[in-house]
């Protein structure tokens, strides 16, 4: 058993960069856009619409304040701040989430802030502190053996984690950075493949050639890459036709 889920709503004004709809036929849970790297209030509202109407589950993807760099640059706020600036991503998207007859299921922080969480502990606390201040039931969603998720376990709230099959992997079970050659895996059938040995397996073939253990209980497909809709029904299709079951985990 297996969530997909997928970045939604990343575009700003007249600019979109993922086909929500389309996704939103294929994903169980969408990360949507808070405004602070992507995401306008039309667009917020849009998208929690579309996804309550096909009973796909709503989660706040929360970043740093950055929607020139796309939430993609290193910044270093200060905690309390960044505590703040998370409670009132979640607040922001909840308001559309209930207006829809959904609600907000989940956090997700996206791009660089994503990447921090993973080894910086002031800062996975500073994130976790916010969730706390919006919902202190919500589950964290994030990568396998994260600071964030140990922190989100200490404090009480649900840690979700999360393998994405069309990322390379380091040794150490972590992302290699997106400015690094084949960093990004875009053939289909690798995709497919990887998609379903981390779902039946757990494991996962490193850059090294090595395959390593990741057990995640969500599956992160990315929308703003070339062809995502196909390859996301290709995934889904490839995990169900080999006996897994795809099912939202909140």
């Amino acid at each position: 058993m297996i969530d997909l889920n997928a970045d939604l709503g990343e575009g700003f004004g007249r600019w979109r960069l993922t086909d929500d709809e389309r996704l939103l036929s294929v994903v169980t849970s969408a990360n949507v856009a808070c405004g602070f790297h992507a995401g306008d209030a039309a667009t917020m509202q849009r998208v929690c619409r579309l996804a309550a109407e096909r009973g796909v589950r709503i989660g706040a993807q929360v970043s740093y304040r950055d929607l020139a760099g796309f939430g993609r640059r290193a910044m270093d706020v200060p905690p309390a701040e960044l505590a703040a600036e998370v409670a009132y991503q979640i607040g922001a998207l909840e308001v559309f989430a209930r207006a829809a007859g959904s609600r907000v299921s989940y956090v997700k922080p996206h791009g660089a802030l994503y990447n921090r969480v993973v080894h910086d502990e002031r800062q996975a606390e500073a994130v976790v502190d916010g969730v706390l201040l919006a919902d202190a039931t919500l589950p964290v969603l994030g990568l396998p053996g994260s600071r964030l998720l140990k922190v989100a376990e200490k404090a009480g709230l649900p840690a979700v984690t999360e393998a994405f099959a069309d990322r390379a992997y380091t040794d150490e079970g972590t992302l290699v950075p997106r400015g690094e050659d084949g960093a990004v895996i875009s053939e289909p059938d690798t995709v497919v493949g990887r998609s379903v040995d981390l779902a039946r397996l757990g494991t996962v073939t490193a850059r090294s050639g090595r395959e390593i253990p990741v057990r995640a209980r969500s599956l992160c497909l990315h929308g703003d890459t070339p062809g995502a809709v196909d390859l996301a029904r290709r995934v889904r299709a490839g995990l169900e036709a080999s006996g897994v079951r795809v099912e939202a985990f909140a």
